[in-house]
């Protein structure tokens, strides 16, 4: 059981306001803050080689905190700035070409699109959707009919950014490991608020980011490589973190996923990653599931008895995320409103996810996201204050 006052103590930024946008970026812990300010000093004082060196053991324990939570070996996890420099360098390690298929779903996010077309205009590949089905979520039957032995790659989003849903995982891995193919989970929106376990899922690669709700600081990311896959995949960008310079016209990639790392990073906001994950470990994933999973159902209902509003989230499996739209007004005239009375939420445009948003006919969606921190007075003013939006 959350001590959920513990926590909102603990998270200053959530007193003065209903904070409803963890899926954006959420509120770090004040210990989280801490640690990262004052490894900021300690650079100031004795620079940053000297700094980073005083730190050699916490740093070689973030891939380790990150393996106990995704459930690997730390040699298998990568760190990063972003879940989108993570992605890259898995889908740029792939030997491409000609006449290979990449099959996204109808949820995929715009960065990973657009890697994923590039790869196509540059390599010959080409990139093919696996429509929705009616429940909102991807369509099995038509991902089976669409699979064969060019198939490389299956892109899936476990929890998309406009919506709640959350993606088959494990059926869609089984049938696209039926004809060979590689599965990549977008987990940006999955961990930190649901049991993301690799070994369970199946999927040969995952991508995520720290500032969302894992509640790390920005710039943060890591990437999981199955081992059985890591020996056939070179990064495009390898530098002297990911490989070692062994002759004149030669070098070694690392054997782990650490040939995906870069040797230049955020020494302060990868400290302030450990801590955060720390902190979720110590609370316990399932706890910290239940507890959003109840807050945002707690927002779903009381938003469905406020007039003129439209709950937008698909599929009968529904995460943290809460979409709605307000009729007669504009997705973001809702959220700017809503800030003036203290409750933060935030847009998801056509752009991010521009199949399934087209296939619903919607322009954008109101997104809360409510975690654990928030309180059940944080809801009641949250509906309260979209009641009062006109």
């Amino acid at each position: 059981m959350i001590d959920v006052a513990a926590e909102r103590a603990d998270t200053p930024g959530c007193l003065d306001q209903a904070f409803l946008d963890s899926a954006g970026s959420s509120l770090p812990t004040t210990r989280v803050v801490d640690a990262v300010v004052a490894h900021l000093r300690r650079e100031a004082e004795v620079g940053g080689y000297r700094a980073a060196a005083e730190r050699a053991d916490d740093l070689a324990a973030v891939p380790v905190v990150l393996g106990r939570l995704l459930g690997c070996d730390p040699d298998l996890v990568a760190l990063s700035d972003s879940a989108t420099r993570s992605w890259n360098q898995f889908v740029t390690a792939i030997r491409w070409a000609p006449g290979d298929r990449i099959l996204i779903c109808g949820t995929e996010y715009a960065s990973n699109a657009i890697a994923l077309l590039q790869r196509a205009r540059i390599d010959g590949c080409s990139v093919e959707v696996v429509p929705n089905g009616p429940d909102g979520l991807v369509d099995l039957d038509a991902l089976s009919a669409l699979l064969d032995e060019r198939v490389r790659l299956v892109s899936l989003v476990h929890v998309p950014t406009n919506s709640g849903q959350v993606a088959p995982v494990r059926e869609v891995v089984e049938c696209a490991h039926d004809v060979g193919a590689l599965v990549l989970l977008d987990a940006c929106q999955s961990v930190g608020q649901l049991r993301v376990d690799v070994e369970d899922l199946g999927v040969d690669a995952l991508s995520a980011t720290g500032r969302k709700w894992l509640r790390a600081p920005r710039g943060t990311g890591f990437l999981y490589v199955r081992r059985s896959i890591l020996e056939g995949l070179e990064p495009a960008a390898a530098d002297m973190r990911g490989a070692t310079w062994t002759a004149p016209d030669g070098y070694e990639l690392e054997s782990g996923a650490r040939r995906f790392e870069l040797w230049e990073y955020d020494v302060a906001s990868r400290l302030g990653l450990k801590m955060a994950v720390e902190h979720l470990l110590r609370l316990g994933v399932d706890d910290v599931e239940a507890a959003v999973r109840s807050r945002a159902a707690d927002l779903r209902t009381a938003l469905s008895e406020v007039p003129r509003v439209v709950l937008r989230d698909a599929g009968a499996d529904l995460s943290g995320v809460v979409s709605f739209t307000v009729d007669g007004v504009d997705a973001a005239d809702v959220r700017d409103r809503l800030l003036a009375q203290d409750v933060t939420v935030a847009v998801s445009g056509l752009p991010s996810t521009r199949l399934d948003m087209t296939a619903r006919g919607l322009g954008a969606v109101v997104r809360a996201s409510p975690h654990y921190f928030v309180s059940s007075d944080d809801i009641e003013a949250a509906a309260a204050a979209v009641a009062r939006v006109r």
